[in-house]
């Protein structure tokens, strides 16, 4: 068992659906401070539905979710403020403003959410940028760069206000396996060198192999967590077929 403040976030019976249909239910699991937490399963299992919950874009229909410390599905007003201060998310596609250099899209949430002069925050952005190896590219539209490079430049604008979460959606979608390999060393170098918590949503088994601490998977029928652990444990010792199966690349007939 996990010592309290061990802990990062902390759900408990989470139900969460849109109107009557219910998605996930009554699921609970705690993520350590300074780990890599993935959340994978099938298509259709609630991936996508259960981190945009973690991160407060909807609300829970029951349950808890415990941010360091504050419960985001209560929080309102400074304190919900303060809880997404905390947490820093990269979308599937990137989501980089196409019309501003690399710098200016990390500028923008620094602006937004600080008082700091602007050469503050060109110092800031630069930094961020060489901390996801893009020294030298603030100039650089995103059009004017690679797959792999506006992931990174996208890690880069999620960790602007030096959040203690990283939520990843799907990154590595798109990328051959070369860069995806990169991306997964970038991962665990800033969750090393920075302490970042990492939350992430995917399939890729490579990656889940290569960076996970711990997983959990979804399932689409039971509505729940049907395993959790270190993934190559489950690999070898899941009793869930289904589990097994994912895990050893075999099609179940």
């Amino acid at each position: 068992m996990s010592k309290q403040n061990d802990i990062m976030i902390q759900t408990s019976q989470l139900t969460m659906g849109y109107g009557d249909n219910i998605i996930l239910e009554n699921v609970s699991f705690e993520i350590i401070r300074g780990e890599i937490f993935i959340i994978l399963g099938g298509s259709g299992c609630g991936k996508s539905t259960l981190l945009k919950h973690l991160i407060g874009l909807y609300q829970v229909k029951t349950g808890q979710i415990i941010i360091d410390g504050d419960d985001i599905t209560l929080a309102q007003g400074d304190v919900l403020q303060r809880i997404l201060n905390k947490i820093g998310v990269m979308y599937q596609s990137g989501a980089l403003f196409g019309s501003m250099t690399l710098s200016e899209n990390i500028i923008l949430p620094l602006e937004e959410f600080t008082d700091l002069p602007k050469s503050a925050c060109e110092r800031i952005a630069a930094l961020k940028l060489k901390q996801v190896s893009l020294d030298g590219f603030e100039q650089y539209l995103p059009s004017e760069i690679s797959g792999g490079m506006q992931k990174r430049a996208a890690i880069a604008r999620a960790m602007a206000l030096d959040p203690k979460i990283l939520f990843l959606d799907e990154p590595s979608a798109g990328l051959d396996p070369i860069t995806s390999a990169e991306l997964d060393q970038l991962i665990i170098r800033l969750s090393r060198i920075l302490g970042i918590t990492f939350v992430i949503v995917t399939h890729e088994l490579d990656s889940i192999f290569t960076i996970a601490d711990r997983v959990i998977f979804l399932d689409k029928e039971t509505k729940s967590i049907i395993a959790q652990g270190k993934p190559q444990t489950l690999k070898q010792r899941s009793k869930n077929k289904f589990v097994h199966d994912f895990f050893n690349r075999q099609v179940s007939i």
